[in-house]
């Protein structure tokens, strides 16, 4: 079985190169890709803020879900109930 010395150095040292390329390709292809579509991306913002309150109001209210608690507020509150 033979070793050859050659493999070895190929396989540590090619994807260093291939990493630098694919990070470049990747910042042009997000620069055109906004740049093209830039008046696609920006005239859903208006229907993405209105979509956000019923989102945020089904996600931050997910606390309130046991109002047994609520009752014993009630009772320390003063307020008398006969």
């Amino acid at each position: 079985m033979e070793h050859d010395e050659h493999t070895e150095y190929y396989r540590h040292a090619a994807p260093r190169g291939y990493n630098w390329v694919f990070i470049a390709f990747l910042a042009i292809a997000a620069f055109f890709l906004f740049s093209e579509h830039r008046a696609h991306l920006l005239g859903a913002l208006p229907f993405l803020l209105l979509l956000a309150c019923p989102l945020m109001h089904l996600f931050m209210h997910h606390g309130h879900g046991d109002h047994g608690s609520h009752g014993s507020h009630d009772e320390n509150s003063g307020g008398s109930k006969k």
